[in-house]
């Protein structure tokens, strides 16, 4: 039995917000005349580039570079007494944890049926909760899928001389957004009722934050397709969205307020908490590959039978005492430059340098033995169980995550990254720049700008948009099935999407 989709089976909350919308209106208006309509809103486009412009572990940089002297004026403001016993009770609770994870490998992921997700018990939930990753197995059938990704080769050959991506001698990361087979995915029942459930593990502190965590909508990303024997799409560890902006950004700073509140209130950090998310500001400096809006859970849908060593995911597997770690890791220092030691009395306070351990302006947050030596990343960094075509693999937007150094298998390593997405307003903006981008074949606007795919032979179109769900989830109009009047919340979101 297929999980409900409660937020589709009751009014779809974009539903009828929208002029009507539909494959044969925009065949009579034109989509470039739909484009013109809301032209006005689109942003300016990102700089031109590809994945590899915001990761230093793909360019060969150093991660540790010297920061504008705020940054230690922005220490200073954050600190608070009780910080330093926090910081002793994080690194005495990381001793053992590492030790568990290193002892238990990728097992310690969690792994459900798509078939079980409304049936899932309290305990199974609270682990996926702890680790911050999940694999959802069987949602989309095998045969499904890789049908997919042969009509993304297809699209790819058929457009060989436009195609962009990284390496670029080796193409493994596609810059392609707007494919048939990702436009198909998205709109996946399958997938979109994963997405719900995801959202479902998130609440709201503040009940007049204006978000709705029934109602998933779509984030265009990339894909990918890994050979055998790749070693240039090494992603070393790193968290997406935002590096300096953790702490720089009020806002983004406030979601972490437990762990700088001192003592053991660390312990009280609610990663779950959609409330203060909605206002963070993961790009201050405007970088292409940044993600810009509130993404609860980073994901992928896989295209291949992927095991361990054959170039996957890796996650770091717990969570609240992880994120506790590298929030406070910027206000202490080891003694001594040469020491290893890993003992709290070997650390002192610092709070003079400019110093953000793996953080760059307009890079990602990325950590290695060096920046983050306590969280032991050789032994705790785990690849995830093997998937198979049609399962789907989410992970907290604060998991350290990485992507294996080397392919080791025989077959491609295959997927499209899908994300699960909330309704609020600021990703209602970006949900109608998106769609605007699409409707011209141009890349989604967290992304590196350029042409993109507008120039493509056999791209997605709104015409392949079919069901009203589909359409909903990407910004174009639903089905109305009812006349109750709309609630402040929607009527904003109403407003945004036919600005």
């Amino acid at each position: 039995m297929v999980p409900s989709l409660s937020g589709f089976h009751r009014p779809f909350l974009l539903a009828g917000i929208l002029p009507t919308i539909t494959p044969s209106g925009l065949r009579r208006r034109g989509y470039a005349a739909l484009a013109n309509t809301v032209s006005a809103s689109q942003r300016p486009p990102k700089e031109e580039g590809s994945i590899s412009s915001i990761f230093t572990s793909l360019t060969g940089e150093t991660n540790e570079v010297k920061l504008p002297p705020r940054f230690s004026d922005l220490k200073k403001d954050i600190w608070t007494e009780g910080m330093e016993q926090s910081w002793r009770e994080v690194l005495s609770e990381l001793g053992q944890t590492t030790e568990e994870v290193a002892a238990r490998g990728s097992e310690i992921v969690p792994r459900i049926s798509f078939h079980d997700l409304q049936s899932l018990s309290f305990d199974q939930i609270t682990r996926i909760k702890e680790v911050g990753s999940v694999i959802v197995t069987g949602g989309v059938p095998t045969e499904e899928a890789l049908g997919w990704k042969q009509a993304i080769r297809e699209y790819a050959s058929a457009n060989s001389d436009r195609v962009r991506g990284f390496p670029e001698d080796n193409i493994q990361v596609f810059e392609m957004y707007n494919s048939k087979s990702q436009t198909r995915a998205r709109i996946h029942p399958s997938l979109m009722a994963t997405q719900q459930f995801m959202l479902s593990l998130w609440h709201k502190s503040d009940p007049s934050t204006e978000i709705d965590l029934s109602t998933p909508i779509a984030y265009f990303d990339r894909l990918r397709i890994r050979q055998p024997g790749d070693a240039k799409f090494t992603l070393g560890p790193h968290i997406d969205g935002g590096s300096v902006e953790r702490w720089e950004d009020p806002g983004f700073r406030s979601c972490f307020k437990e762990i700088f509140a001192g003592g053991s209130r660390w312990r009280l950090h609610d990663p779950f908490d959609a409330s203060p998310r909605i206002h963070a500001k993961q790009d201050l400096y405007n970088t292409p590959n940044q993600c810009s809006i509130f993404r609860p859970w980073q994901g992928w849908t896989s295209m291949s039978s992927t095991g361990p060593n054959e170039g996957t995911l890796r996650v770091l597997p717990f969570l609240k005492l992880s994120t506790a770690y590298i929030m406070l890791r910027p206000f202490f220092r080891p003694k001594s430059s040469t020491s290893t030691s890993l003992e709290a009395d070997d650390w002192v306070l610092d709070l003079e340098a400019t110093s953000f351990p793996g953080s760059q302006i307009r890079k990602t947050q990325e950590l290695n033995d060096k920046t983050h030596p306590h969280l032991r990343l050789d032994k705790t960094m785990v690849s995830i169980p093997r998937v198979e075509p049609g399962d789907q693999v989410f992970w907290h937007c604060d998991v350290v995550h990485a992507v294996e150094a080397q392919h080791k298998g025989l077959s491609d390593s295959s997927v499209l990254y899908i994300p699960a997405v909330p309704l609020t307003l600021h990703n209602a903006v970006y949900l109608r720049d998106q769609r605007i981008n699409f409707l011209s074949g141009l890349p989604a606007p967290d992304f590196p700008g350029g042409e993109g795919e507008s120039k493509f032979v056999g791209r997605a179109t709104a015409e392949d948009v079919s069901t009203p769900e589909g359409r909903a989830l990407l910004g174009f109009q639903g089905e109305q099935t009812d006349s109750k009047p709309l609630m402040d919340f929607q009527r904003k979101v109403q407003d945004v999407l036919r600005a």
